[in-house]
Protein backbone atom coordinates (compact mmCIF):
# COMPACT_ATOMS: atom_id res chain seq x y z
CA UNK A 1 0.00 0.00 0.00
CA UNK A 2 2.19 2.83 -1.30
CA UNK A 3 0.70 6.29 -1.79
CA UNK A 4 2.51 9.12 -3.53
CA UNK A 5 1.88 12.85 -3.64
CA UNK A 6 3.32 16.28 -2.98
CA UNK A 7 3.59 18.60 0.01
CA UNK A 8 0.90 21.06 -0.98
CA UNK A 9 -0.81 21.42 -4.35
CA UNK A 10 -1.80 25.07 -4.82
CA UNK A 11 1.18 27.16 -5.92
CA UNK A 12 1.30 30.15 -8.28
CA UNK A 13 4.39 28.79 -10.04
CA UNK A 14 2.62 25.49 -10.83
CA UNK A 15 0.33 27.26 -13.28
CA UNK A 16 1.69 26.57 -16.72
CA UNK A 17 4.20 24.01 -15.40
CA UNK A 18 1.98 21.49 -13.59
CA UNK A 19 -1.51 22.88 -14.21
CA UNK A 20 -2.95 24.42 -17.39
CA UNK A 21 -2.31 28.21 -17.25
CA UNK A 22 -5.97 29.18 -16.83
CA UNK A 23 -7.02 26.50 -14.33
CA UNK A 24 -9.01 28.10 -11.46
CA UNK A 25 -7.69 27.40 -7.96
CA UNK A 26 -10.92 25.67 -6.94
CA UNK A 27 -10.28 23.00 -9.61
CA UNK A 28 -6.63 22.31 -8.75
CA UNK A 29 -7.21 19.54 -6.22
CA UNK A 30 -9.44 17.44 -8.47
CA UNK A 31 -6.95 17.97 -11.33
CA UNK A 32 -4.15 16.87 -8.95
CA UNK A 33 -5.96 13.58 -8.34
CA UNK A 34 -7.65 12.84 -11.67
CA UNK A 35 -5.16 14.22 -14.19
CA UNK A 36 -1.84 13.99 -12.35
CA UNK A 37 -2.81 10.65 -10.82
CA UNK A 38 -1.83 11.28 -7.18
CA UNK A 39 -3.77 9.47 -4.44
CA UNK A 40 -2.49 11.34 -1.37
CA UNK A 41 -1.72 14.90 -0.34
CA UNK A 42 0.35 16.39 2.45
CA UNK A 43 -1.53 19.53 3.49
CA UNK A 44 1.00 22.23 4.41
CA UNK A 45 -0.97 25.49 4.76
CA UNK A 46 -2.06 24.25 8.19
CA UNK A 47 1.43 25.02 9.52
CA UNK A 48 0.84 28.75 9.00
CA UNK A 49 -2.80 29.03 9.99
CA UNK A 50 -5.23 27.00 12.08
CA UNK A 51 -7.53 25.36 9.54
CA UNK A 52 -11.32 25.36 9.55
CA UNK A 53 -13.65 22.39 9.26
CA UNK A 54 -15.16 24.11 6.24
CA UNK A 55 -11.91 24.09 4.25
CA UNK A 56 -11.31 20.40 4.98
CA UNK A 57 -14.90 19.49 4.11
CA UNK A 58 -14.45 21.23 0.74
CA UNK A 59 -11.15 19.43 0.09
CA UNK A 60 -12.71 16.10 0.95
CA UNK A 61 -15.61 16.68 -1.45
CA UNK A 62 -13.19 17.35 -4.32
CA UNK A 63 -11.45 13.98 -3.94
CA UNK A 64 -12.54 10.37 -4.44
CA UNK A 65 -13.12 7.78 -1.71
CA UNK A 66 -9.64 6.26 -1.82
CA UNK A 67 -7.81 9.58 -1.56
CA UNK A 68 -6.01 10.31 1.72
CA UNK A 69 -4.67 13.38 3.47
CA UNK A 70 -1.77 13.87 5.84
CA UNK A 71 -2.14 17.22 7.62
CA UNK A 72 0.90 19.13 8.86
CA UNK A 73 0.46 20.40 12.39
CA UNK A 74 0.15 24.11 13.18
CA UNK A 75 3.34 25.99 14.18
CA UNK A 76 1.80 26.69 17.60
CA UNK A 77 2.16 22.94 18.27
CA UNK A 78 5.77 22.52 17.08
CA UNK A 79 7.69 25.78 16.62
CA UNK A 80 6.05 28.37 18.86
CA UNK A 81 5.77 26.30 22.02
CA UNK A 82 7.95 28.35 24.36
CA UNK A 83 7.70 31.84 25.78
CA UNK A 84 10.30 33.89 23.88
CA UNK A 85 11.39 35.78 26.99
CA UNK A 86 11.36 33.10 29.69
CA UNK A 87 11.95 30.01 27.53
CA UNK A 88 9.19 28.18 29.42
CA UNK A 89 6.67 25.92 27.70
CA UNK A 90 3.44 27.70 26.76
CA UNK A 91 0.07 26.20 27.66
CA UNK A 92 -1.14 25.38 24.14
CA UNK A 93 -3.87 22.90 25.02
CA UNK A 94 -6.47 25.13 23.37
CA UNK A 95 -4.44 25.15 20.13
CA UNK A 96 -4.45 21.35 20.06
CA UNK A 97 -8.22 21.30 20.63
CA UNK A 98 -8.89 23.74 17.76
CA UNK A 99 -6.54 21.89 15.40
CA UNK A 100 -8.04 18.50 16.21
CA UNK A 101 -11.59 19.84 15.87
CA UNK A 102 -10.80 21.06 12.33
CA UNK A 103 -9.90 17.52 11.24
CA UNK A 104 -13.40 16.13 11.87
CA UNK A 105 -14.62 16.26 8.23
CA UNK A 106 -11.59 14.26 7.04
CA UNK A 107 -11.96 11.77 9.89
CA UNK A 108 -15.69 11.43 9.18
CA UNK A 109 -15.03 10.70 5.50
CA UNK A 110 -12.26 8.20 6.34
CA UNK A 111 -9.69 10.33 4.52
CA UNK A 112 -7.36 11.43 7.32
CA UNK A 113 -4.31 9.16 7.20
CA UNK A 114 -2.52 11.08 9.93
CA UNK A 115 -0.83 14.25 11.14
CA UNK A 116 2.78 15.22 10.44
CA UNK A 117 4.52 17.17 13.20
CA UNK A 118 7.75 18.73 11.95
CA UNK A 119 9.89 20.08 14.78
CA UNK A 120 12.38 22.90 14.24
CA UNK A 121 16.15 22.70 14.03
CA UNK A 122 16.40 24.13 17.58
CA UNK A 123 14.28 21.34 19.14
CA UNK A 124 16.76 19.03 20.88
CA UNK A 125 16.38 15.59 22.50
CA UNK A 126 16.22 16.43 26.20
CA UNK A 127 13.90 15.26 28.96
CA UNK A 128 11.54 18.21 28.69
CA UNK A 129 11.17 17.81 24.92
CA UNK A 130 10.58 14.06 25.16
CA UNK A 131 7.89 14.93 27.71
CA UNK A 132 6.38 17.37 25.22
CA UNK A 133 6.31 14.67 22.52
CA UNK A 134 4.40 12.41 24.93
CA UNK A 135 1.91 15.19 25.61
CA UNK A 136 1.57 15.82 21.85
CA UNK A 137 0.57 12.17 21.44
CA UNK A 138 -1.93 12.42 24.33
CA UNK A 139 -3.50 15.62 22.98
CA UNK A 140 -4.02 14.07 19.54
CA UNK A 141 -5.69 10.94 20.93
CA UNK A 142 -6.18 8.22 18.34
CA UNK A 143 -5.04 10.32 15.35
CA UNK A 144 -2.06 8.62 13.68
CA UNK A 145 1.12 10.69 14.04
CA UNK A 146 4.44 11.04 12.23
CA UNK A 147 7.26 13.09 13.77
CA UNK A 148 9.91 14.80 11.66
CA UNK A 149 13.10 16.03 13.32
CA UNK A 150 15.38 18.57 11.70
CA UNK A 151 18.41 18.13 13.94
CA UNK A 152 20.63 15.08 13.74
CA UNK A 153 21.13 14.93 17.53
CA UNK A 154 17.88 12.92 17.46
CA UNK A 155 19.68 10.15 15.55
CA UNK A 156 20.03 7.64 18.34
CA UNK A 157 18.39 4.37 19.28
CA UNK A 158 16.54 6.02 22.17
CA UNK A 159 14.55 8.11 19.68
CA UNK A 160 13.46 5.09 17.64
CA UNK A 161 12.57 3.16 20.82
CA UNK A 162 10.51 6.11 22.07
CA UNK A 163 8.62 6.43 18.77
CA UNK A 164 7.96 2.65 18.57
CA UNK A 165 6.75 2.51 22.16
CA UNK A 166 4.33 5.39 21.52
CA UNK A 167 3.21 4.12 18.10
CA UNK A 168 4.41 7.26 16.33
CA UNK A 169 5.84 7.14 12.80
CA UNK A 170 9.37 8.32 11.98
CA UNK A 171 9.69 10.70 9.03
CA UNK A 172 12.45 9.49 6.71
CA UNK A 173 13.91 12.57 5.05
CA UNK A 174 16.13 13.23 2.10
CA UNK A 175 17.62 16.69 2.40
CA UNK A 176 20.97 18.34 1.68
CA UNK A 177 23.96 16.48 3.12
CA UNK A 178 24.91 19.34 5.40
CA UNK A 179 26.38 19.11 8.91
CA UNK A 180 23.70 19.09 11.62
CA UNK A 181 20.77 18.39 9.24
CA UNK A 182 19.10 14.99 9.40
CA UNK A 183 20.75 12.18 7.42
CA UNK A 184 18.70 9.78 5.32
CA UNK A 185 17.83 6.84 7.57
CA UNK A 186 15.23 4.37 6.28
CA UNK A 187 13.68 3.24 9.58
CA UNK A 188 10.11 2.58 10.57
CA UNK A 189 8.50 2.84 14.01
CA UNK A 190 4.74 2.49 13.42
CA UNK A 191 2.14 1.15 10.99
CA UNK A 192 2.88 4.14 8.74
CA UNK A 193 6.16 4.54 6.91
CA UNK A 194 6.82 8.02 5.65
CA UNK A 195 9.31 9.36 3.12
CA UNK A 196 9.68 13.12 2.68
CA UNK A 197 11.86 14.44 -0.12
CA UNK A 198 13.05 17.99 0.46
CA UNK A 199 15.56 18.20 -2.38
CA UNK A 200 19.30 18.70 -2.06
CA UNK A 201 19.78 22.44 -2.42
CA UNK A 202 23.25 23.05 -0.88
CA UNK A 203 22.28 26.64 0.02
CA UNK A 204 19.63 25.39 2.48
CA UNK A 205 20.67 27.69 5.33
CA UNK A 206 21.52 30.74 3.22
CA UNK A 207 18.45 31.31 1.07
CA UNK A 208 14.80 32.28 1.72
CA UNK A 209 12.51 29.35 2.48
CA UNK A 210 10.78 29.89 -0.87
CA UNK A 211 14.02 29.01 -2.67
CA UNK A 212 15.25 26.40 -0.17
CA UNK A 213 13.26 23.70 -1.97
CA UNK A 214 14.46 24.64 -5.46
CA UNK A 215 15.75 21.26 -6.60
CA UNK A 216 14.80 18.67 -9.21
CA UNK A 217 15.89 15.08 -8.54
CA UNK A 218 17.38 13.20 -11.47
CA UNK A 219 15.96 9.79 -12.37
CA UNK A 220 19.23 8.20 -11.21
CA UNK A 221 18.87 9.84 -7.79
CA UNK A 222 15.28 8.62 -7.46
CA UNK A 223 16.19 5.06 -8.47
CA UNK A 224 18.47 4.80 -5.43
CA UNK A 225 15.45 4.99 -3.12
CA UNK A 226 13.34 2.31 -4.79
CA UNK A 227 14.80 -0.75 -2.94
CA UNK A 228 14.38 0.97 0.46
CA UNK A 229 10.80 2.00 -0.31
CA UNK A 230 9.93 -1.55 -1.44
CA UNK A 231 11.61 -3.04 1.63
CA UNK A 232 9.99 -0.70 4.14
CA UNK A 233 6.54 -0.94 2.54
CA UNK A 234 6.56 -4.69 3.33
CA UNK A 235 7.01 -3.93 7.04
CA UNK A 236 4.15 -1.44 7.42
CA UNK A 237 0.45 -1.18 6.62
CA UNK A 238 0.88 2.01 4.57
CA UNK A 239 3.77 3.88 3.00
CA UNK A 240 3.51 7.54 2.11
CA UNK A 241 5.95 9.30 -0.22
CA UNK A 242 5.75 13.07 -0.43
CA UNK A 243 7.89 15.46 -2.43
CA UNK A 244 8.39 18.85 -0.80
CA UNK A 245 10.67 20.30 -3.51
CA UNK A 246 7.68 22.33 -4.67
CA UNK A 247 9.57 25.20 -6.34
CA UNK A 248 8.45 25.57 -9.99
CA UNK A 249 6.58 22.27 -9.98
CA UNK A 250 9.60 20.00 -9.34
CA UNK A 251 7.70 18.03 -6.69
CA UNK A 252 4.92 17.02 -9.10
CA UNK A 253 7.46 15.95 -11.75
CA UNK A 254 9.50 13.90 -9.30
CA UNK A 255 6.42 12.31 -7.65
CA UNK A 256 5.17 11.16 -11.08
CA UNK A 257 8.65 9.79 -11.89
CA UNK A 258 8.81 7.92 -8.58
CA UNK A 259 5.39 6.37 -9.18
CA UNK A 260 6.58 5.06 -12.57
CA UNK A 261 9.84 3.72 -11.13
CA UNK A 262 8.01 1.82 -8.36
CA UNK A 263 5.49 0.40 -10.83
CA UNK A 264 8.28 -0.75 -13.12
CA UNK A 265 10.24 -2.25 -10.23
CA UNK A 266 7.26 -4.20 -8.87
CA UNK A 267 6.44 -5.66 -12.29
CA UNK A 268 10.00 -6.92 -12.89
Amino acid sequence: MIKIGTSGFSFADWKGTVYPPGLPEREMLSFYEKELGFNALEVNFTYYTLPSQKSFAAMSQKTSGGFEFIVKSFKGMTHEIRNKETGEMIDNQDTFKKFKYSLDPLIGDGKLAGVLAQFPYGFFPNRENFGYLERFKEEMGDVALVFEFRNQTWMKEGTFEFLSKNGVGFCIVDEPKLPKLMPYIPRTTSEISYFRFHGRNPNWFNVPTSVRYDYLYSEEELKEFVPDIEDISKKTAKTFIFFNNCHAGSAAKNAAQMAKLLMKHSSE
